[in-house]
């Protein structure tokens, strides 16, 4: 048996704090929280979430009227942002600042690919796809990360892909940017750990949204893609865009305020490596 000042330490550890409230996640209210590619299916989860927990959601999406509706059902306010180009980001971040407060959340969801054999691909092709998925992040961590510096606070959640830790056929070039995110934001992570700033990586798996279906195809060959990759999952399906959001919001939350540098595979066990 403890002894009982032993005993006495270990419950005080153990119990819940009394202004603990378990059912959301810690200090997102009114948080102004800027997520990119918020038109999407994994971005308007999260907008809609981050809402519903209070935050100020700053929807930036090429697509500014999807972007608009989506604003619209959380509550936020939308941008049309090429986030490839950086003067757009630059200015589009500031008018975020201006309207809705100091960007204190930074998810960087927009992505693009177009599949097919590194060999059948062109530089137009590796040039845009590095343009949006790479560069793109750059550039708003770059306009954010100032402004986070300076008040010695913030977050960033980075949506790689399983991709970039153990590869996919046909996604060569995303790959490498996914990958590349990886570890820039490991790099930034500790370049940023004394400012305050928790920078961490989430990693889905595939997902049933319109950018994987563009990748997949339509007809049988992308049913067969999608049934396959299904079969392959021990969860036994594709993820949702759903699946995702709770990892992200966490990572966001105070309740991560200990964890940088990480990455968090989401793939419904497709992908286990460390």
């Amino acid at each position: 048996c403890a002894r009982p000042a032993r005993r006495r330490i270990l419950l005080e550890f153990c119990e819940p704090r009394k202004d603990e409230n378990p059912a959301r996640m810690r200090s997102l209210q009114d948080r102004v929280v800027l997520v990119t590619g918020g038109a999407g299916g994994i971005g308007a989860a999260l907008c809609r979430r981050f809402g519903a927990e209070g935050a100020k959601v700053a929807v930036f999406d090429l697509d500014g009227s999807g972007a608009a509706g989506v604003a619209a059902a959380c509550g936020g306010k939308a941008w049309s942002v090429d986030i490839s180009d950086q003067a757009r980001v630059v200015a589009a971040v500031a008018e975020v600042e201006r309207d809705l407060g100091p960007v204190d959340v930074l998810v960087n969801n927009a992505g693009w690919d177009r599949a097919g054999p590194f060999l059948d691909t062109d530089k137009a092709l590796w040039e845009k796809i590095v343009a949006i998925n790479l560069f793109g992040p750059l550039h708003m961590h770059h306009a954010v990360l100032k402004g986070m510096s300076a008040r010695g606070r913030g977050r960033v959640v980075n949506i790689a892909s399983d991709a970039g830790r153990v590869g996919s056929s046909g996604e060569s070039v995303y790959s490498a940017c996914k990958g590349g995110l990886i570890a820039f934001s490991k790099t930034l992570a500790r370049e940023m750990a004394r400012k305050h700033i928790n920078i961490n990586v989430v990693c889905p798996g595939p997902t049933d949204t319109a950018l994987f279906r563009d990748f997949a195809g339509e007809g049988e060959r992308g049913e067969k893609l999608r049934s396959a990759l299904a079969r392959a999952t021990p969860f036994g399906r594709l993820r949702h865009p759903e699946d995702v959001v709770g990892a992200v919001v966490f990572l966001a939350s105070d309740d991560a305020a200990f964890i940088t540098g990480q990455v968090l595979s989401a793939s419904g066990g497709l992908t286990m490596a460390g």
